[in-house]
């Protein structure tokens, strides 16, 4: 199969031009994965593999084990660096990999990768079309891996074409296409792309086209011409050309209409295919479902039960199969016994054709169609790792199978993988890949370690964090962090439109902020008000009781100690596509409680370039002076070094992702930048500490809650002197809670580094818990509060079974923004503290130097720092000169 073009899908959602529904009909779909959009881009691509080809560009990633999780998730090819290309082969099908071209690496080194291989070629971006030409020309448009090529400028549609006509795909971006040129003249048509990849031998110019269905059964041969495959594109339809009448819309009279799925070519660019879904008696005029007689096979045999559904008379047993769940399951499994018991190829036939029927009849009673099981299968076959192949509970039991072995503890970790890879890594390992639907087989199940009689050894390895690959993030963050402090707003105008896809004209937003960026959904603003007031009173109530602390250490000798507030924070706030007002609150608030006289937020725009209304309300509410439209790196060097837009700050507080911690780390280690930060930060966690009076219901919850935040996310359950019924009853919630959450695939990636400790009693699961220092620690035990003397290290505790955490996420009034990664150690979580400094202040009076300068005169000699001993020296001296002439002493 040829392919005209691959459109570049932005997976934020700033798209223009090609809607979702129009690239569909080209079936193909191109998308860039990098390291801070990977979760968002493997949810999107779990949620379109079934209707598209995807194409990743993976060349902006660190670690083999994601672009496999990428791979198992359904992506058709990765397009990868020769250097990745290393990691990913041979257990990777080269079918399944494109190198990407790069000026680095020398020809010998190209040829070697790609030689006698089926090794697809990207040259990205490129700006010399005639010397790319050239390559394609000598490189052979024949019997050769495919070749994709993607403009590092607008391209003209003879640009294409001369792509094109070399057998080269070229891969646009969506908002450069259009179906509709009349009302898009501007934007390139779709329809010429596939055009110039069709040929045609015949004299009218009208091309072969082969109309299908879902199932790739042919229903009829047609024509074509450039304007019925415009507007077949531009209507969603079945349209053709007719050699005597023109544009043929099909079924616009005999209602027999087609909706359009798919438009593609032969391996040869001589036939194009139209994938239709149709609607009517069928295609052909005789009112037959093809122009070679009606549906054989599974095909009629799904027409036949549709028809029988609709129509079976109430209370036969044909309609009683189709309502009566515990009738149709019976069926099904006497027949899949028959199956199995059938010994001849006849009877094996007959058998595998009753169950075929009961089970095509379970499908049309859930509305699951032959073409969905189809494209199940082939969104498995794109797996490249696979399930264990045991037998399961009750059906191994009853053939004598032997049960598996029990799930091995926990393995300690890969040291060089980071975050991401190696939740990606683990979920590989353990989960056959996310299929779009999981089911019982695929259960989302934490490993299981007893606690008990494990060495310290052990438990270091089983309580392991994924590992960070701090050197390989600092290699990206570094230079974008350079880039600021050289060209200050130009640089995040760049990043804005590069990352977050917004093309803005300023990169600041100036209080007072308009009343028509706040608007908001009066619930809304009442819940933001009552977390405010909440979050206010419990940080108000941190003051200090005396605002100035005084202690006289000797007689004359004065000592005090005063609180005063930094006055410029900047706040940093994720987002982009996500909405955080909780996150605005927690930093916000405080900042305003401590009287910081400068509070500057920092949130990724849309790709509209606006801020989402619920975080300019919260600024607003904390009388924020400006918000920095931009994330990631680029922020953080924006609020630490100052550009004429943003105003420099002197602390930079808030969560974010590998790359916000690093930059954090970085600019708080230089000297020229003069910023503190308020602590460094890793993935999200939870520790569950649960014994019998533990719901399991809630206990599953409150995993969840952490572990739907990225695959990076760690969740721990310690289960105090539980019973085996006991633990699986939780397990048993976990995956039950886990299948209905829209994130499914995040928890399943986080939940396979996960783990289940059984601890004998209290007193050791609270040791368990201070060896981990969670960022998260919730009791749902018997007398909870009992234990808190004996908490040592955690962020934040969540004390009895009516305090889920998530109520401190966000209207509760203690800070969500907590240590993570075992720092919980040496920080504690953001409070009024954060957001004040104490100044020390000495006073002496003569007697109180004369009662201590000897023992700061003996000390200073110690340590030989003369000028110190002498700044004691000279005042005595100099009272005792003063007193010999019987003067006063009183300066």
């Amino acid at each position: 199969m040829a392919t005209a073009l691959i459109p570049e899908f932005d997976i934020s959602g700033a798209q223009g031009g090609l809607s979702s529904e129009s690239i569909s009909h080209i079936g193909q779909a191109f998308i860039t994965v990098r390291p801070d959009t990977y979760d968002q881009s493997l949810d999107w691509l779990i949620a379109n593999v079934s209707r598209l080809a995807i194409s990743a560009d993976v060349s902006n990633l660190t670690s083999a084990a994601d672009i496999r999780t990428l791979l198992d998730a359904g992506a058709a090819r990765v397009f990868a660096r020769l250097e990745q290309l290393q990691d990913l082969r041979p257990a990777i099908d080269d079918t399944r990999l494109v190198l990407v071209l790069d000026m680095d690496h020398s020809k010998d080194q190209i040829v070697d990768a790609i030689a006698e291989t089926p090794l697809g070629v990207y040259a990205p971006q490129i700006k010399d079309l005639d010397f790319v030409t050239g390559w394609l020309k000598e490189y052979g448009a024949s019997n050769r891996p495919p070749v994709y090529v993607s403009f590092g400028y607008t391209p003209r549609i003879a640009d294409v074409q001369a792509i094109c006509s070399l057998a080269a795909i070229p891969i646009i971006p969506a908002h450069h296409l259009t179906v509709d040129v009349k009302a898009q003249p501007e934007l390139l048509s779709v329809a010429d792309f596939i055009v110039a990849a069709a040929s045609t031998d015949r004299s009218d110019g009208l091309y072969t086209t082969l109309v299908v269905d879902e199932r790739g059964i042919a229903l009829g041969l047609v024509y074509s011409s450039a304007e019925s495959i415009a507007e077949s594109l531009r209507t969603g339809r079945g349209v053709y050309q007719s050699r005597k009448r023109g544009l043929w819309y099909k079924g616009a009279t005999s209602g027999a209409i087609q909706e359009l799925v798919k438009v593609d070519l032969d391996c040869d660019g001589d036939c194009l295919r139209y994938v239709v879904r149709q609607k009517g008696t069928g295609f052909c005029h005789l009112e037959t479902a093809t122009c070679f007689g009606n549906y054989t096979g599974l095909s009629k045999l799904q027409k036949t039960l549709l028809s029988r559904k609709e129509n079976a008379v109430a209370g036969s047993y044909t309609a009683r199969l189709f309502s009566d769940e515990k009738l149709l399951r019976a069926k099904i499994m006497e027949e899949a016994e028959e199956l199995c018991t059938a010994k001849t190829k006849e009877e094996i036939a007959a058998e595998a054709a009753d169950l075929l029927y009961f089970a095509l009849t379970r499908c049309i009673a859930a509305g699951v169609s032959l073409e969905d099981v189809e494209r199940n299968l082939d969104a498995k076959s794109l797996k490249i790792t696979r399930r264990k192949g045991d037998a399961k509970g009750v059906w191994a039991e009853r053939e004598g199978i032997p049960p598996s072995p029990a799930l091995p503890a926990a393995p300690p970790p890969t040291p060089a993988a980071p975050p991401v890879a190696a939740a990606a890594a683990a979920a590989a390992a353990t989960i056959p890949v996310a299929p779009l639907a999981p089911t019982a087989d695929d259960k989302i199940l934490m490993k299981r370690f007893d606690a008990t009689s494990a060495t310290p050894a052990e438990l270091e390895a089983v309580l392991q964090r994924p590992a960070q690959k701090t050197n390989d993030i600092m290699k990206i963050v570094t230079p974008i962090i350079q880039d600021v402090i050289e060209n200050g707003d130009a640089a995040l105008l760049k990043y804005a439109a590069k990352f977050d896809r917004a093309n803005i004209t300023a990169p600041v937003l100036n209080a007072p902020f308009p009343e028509e960026l706040m608007q908001l959904p009066e619930l809304t603003i009442k819940a933001i008000n009552l977390s405010f007031e909440n979050i206010r009173k419990f940080h108000e109530g941190q003051r200090e009781a005396t605002p100035e602390l005084v202690v006289e250490t000797m007689p004359g000798v004065r000592c005090s100690r005063f609180v005063r507030p930094i006055e410029k924070v900047g706040l940093y706030i994720p987002g982009g596509t996500a909405v955080l007002p909780s996150t605005a609150l927690m930093l916000g608030v405080p900042a305003l409680v401590a009287g910081c006289s400068e509070i500057i937020f920092a949130t990724p725009p849309r790709p509209d370039g606006s801020i989402t209304p619920e975080i300019v309300y919260v600024a607003h509410l904390v009388g924020a002076k400006s918000i920095v439209l931009a994330g990631g790196a680029q922020a953080v060097a924006a609020l630490a070094y100052g550009t004429p837009s943003v105003t420099k700050v002197d602390k930079i507080l808030g969560p974010g992702n590998q790359f916000v911690t690093a930059a954090k780390m970085f600019v708080s280690n230089d000297t020229n930048a003069q910023v503190a930060i308020d602590m460094p930060a890793g993935p999200s966690e939870v520790l569950v500490i649960a014994d019998a009076t533990a719901n399991p219901a809630f206990v599953a919850s409150d995993l969840l809650s952490q572990a739907e935040h990225g695959v990076d996310s760690q969740v721990i359950l310690i289960a105090v002197d539980l019973a085996d019924a006991q633990l699986e009853a939780i397990e048993a919630e976990l995956h039950r809670q886990a299948v209905l959450l829209p994130r499914v695939n995040i928890v399943r990636g986080a939940i396979a580094h996960s783990v289940t400790l059984r601890a004998s009693d209290i007193a050791s699961a609270i040791t368990l818990s201070n060896i981990y220092a969670p960022e998260h620690l919730i009791l749902q035990i018997a007398s909870p509060r009992a234990v808190l003397p004996s908490i040592t290290n955690a962020g934040s505790v969540f004390v009895g079974h009516w305090t889920p955490e998530s109520v401190g996420d966000y209207s509760a009034g203690v800070n969500h923004s907590l240590p993570t990664y075992g720092y919980a150690r040496q920080y504690s979580g953001v409070n009024l503290g954060t957001y004040v400094k104490h100044v020390t202040a000495s006073e002496l009076t003569e007697e109180g130097l004369r009662g201590l300068g000897w023992a700061v005169m003996e000390l200073a000699r110690v340590e030989e720092l003369e000028a110190h001993r002498r700044a004691v020296e000279v005042r005595l001296q100099w009272a005792d000169g003063q007193k010999a002439r019987g003067e006063s002493t009183d300066l």
